[in-house]
């Protein structure tokens, strides 16, 4: 018999996945899913919110930088809480937050409280998606977990979707506080079958009882986790792949593509819907190719890196006032990269931290793309400002970022792939058959 003990009543070293498993982490991504309609409804309402609460680009880019300040900061407690507390307990309060912060911004009177209000939103938003990886990996075997990942980001992607198809039109069709207001009801929808229908995990699969100590068992989490290499490389993969994507689809890509290139609403709004569709078709696409090669992984990130580099170099340095409609259509299908390469961190994370770390684990590496995300959003505003609205230089700070990012995973990766070949040593030890 093997070392694992099967038989024994202890419980199987993997969960079953299976229809169960699709039914309970489909519940799990329906919130997410409603968690990004929510974080993206304001990239179609930029220039809305410019003209309702009476905002420059700096204070119009600070909505999109609290929120995500507040997501960001909120990472590394929310890993915490996951592993405590379970799934179902912290994506509940997510979305009991991000639906008062919805409807909080649908009736703001002022600028203030519109900003109190994407806070709020981002408190709750930032509970989710660290709540779904987990809910993966205790439903599904590990092979899965890479095309598990991507899916959930594909979910994600298909609420940008619904933002930008949907959240448009009824702003423009029934006005600002009806669409938002509006809009709050999926909150209540997915909270009922968060409530009703959602485990946390499958029965005898649970995880091991962990003494909880306060600030003690809080430092020993987190240090352990950032002392992994893999850890550290996923939050700078996270970081360089996704904000290029997030930033245009936010806040700055509509404004981009009507004031900079000249575009109707409509037609900006088509290629943003691009992005979106492009990320969802990557999507699939990263996540076979990394569970058939795991290898696969940091070329994919740095070709992301180098393609996404490239075609902003293009598009910012055409020589015509504004950059033919064939390649904003290239660009923004390659920005449809950004969101799948930034999952890929999760996997580099994900194999170096036991179970009971994987929420703390995600966290640390979930804060990498939007801190980067929230530096070139606020840079962008602010050099907006700066230039009259000079909009080749206020996006050449996506380069600097950029060149940041390559730099840790380069010097991290070597770190990383002598680790996960000890891992990978370690478990073929010890999962040698000894007699009972």
């Amino acid at each position: 018999m093997s070392a694992s003990r099967q038989g024994s009543g202890a419980p199987c070293a993997e969960p079953p996945g299976g229809r169960r498993a699709l039914a309970v982490w489909g519940i799990g991504v329906s919130v997410y899913f409603v968690a990004v309609i929510f974080r993206t409804s304001l990239g179609v309402a930029g220039l809305d919110a410019a003209d309702r609460f009476g905002v420059n680009a700096s204070a119009l880019s600070t909505f999109s930088i609290l929120q995500l300040l507040v997501y960001a900061g909120m990472q590394i407690p929310v890993g915490l809480l996951v592993d405590r507390l379970g799934t179902k307990r912290v994506l509940g309060i997510g979305v009991v937050l991000f639906t008062a912060g919805q409807l909080g911004f649908a009736f703001s009177p002022s600028y203030g409280m519109a900003l109190a209000s994407r806070a709020l939103l981002g408190c709750g938003d930032a509970m989710t998606f660290i709540s779904v990886l987990r809910l993966g990996t205790r439903w599904f075997p590990a092979r899965r977990g890479p095309m598990v990942a991507q899916m959930a980001g594909l979910v994600g992607m298909a609420g940008n979707l619904v933002s930008t198809l949907v959240l448009s039109r009824l702003l423009h069709g029934i006005g600002w506080t009806a669409a938002f207001a509006g809009s709050a009801l999926a909150g209540a929808v997915v909270f009922a079958l968060l409530v009703l229908f959602l485990e946390d995990h499958p029965e005898g699969h649970g995880p091991e009882p962990v003494s909880h100590r306060g600030a003690a068992y809080v430092r020993r989490q987190i240090a352990a986790s950032w002392r992994e290499p893999g850890t550290r490389l996923g939050l700078w993969v996270h970081f360089t792949t996704q904000f290029p994507a997030m930033v245009f689809l936010l806040l700055w890509g509509m404004p981009f593509l009507v004031e900079a290139q000249g575009l109707s609403r409509a037609a900006a709004g088509e290629l943003l819907t691009l992005v979106v569709l492009s990320n969802m078709a990557v999507g699939l696409v990263y996540g076979q190719v990394v569970a058939r090669h795991h290898g696969a992984r940091l070329p994919l990130a740095l070709g992301t890196v180098a393609a996404t580099a490239s075609l902003w170099a293009v598009t910012l340095a055409w020589p015509a006032d504004t950059a033919p409609m064939w390649l904003l259509v290239v660009l923004c299908a390659v920005l449809g990269a950004c969101g799948p390469a930034s999952m890929l961190g999760f996997d580099f994370a994900r194999p170096a931290n036991p179970p009971e770390r994987q929420g703390t684990a995600s966290g640390i590496t979930n804060m990498g793309g939007f801190v980067a995300s929230m530096t070139t959003l606020f840079a962008i505003g602010v050099l907006l400002d700066a230039t009259g609205d000079d909009y080749g230089v206020a996006f050449s700070s996506v380069f600097v970022v950029q060149a940041l990012g390559v730099t840790q995973i380069l010097r991290l990766r070597g770190r990383a792939a002598r680790a996960e070949r000890e891992r990978s040593v370690a478990s073929r030890v010890t999962s040698v058959h000894v007699p009972v």
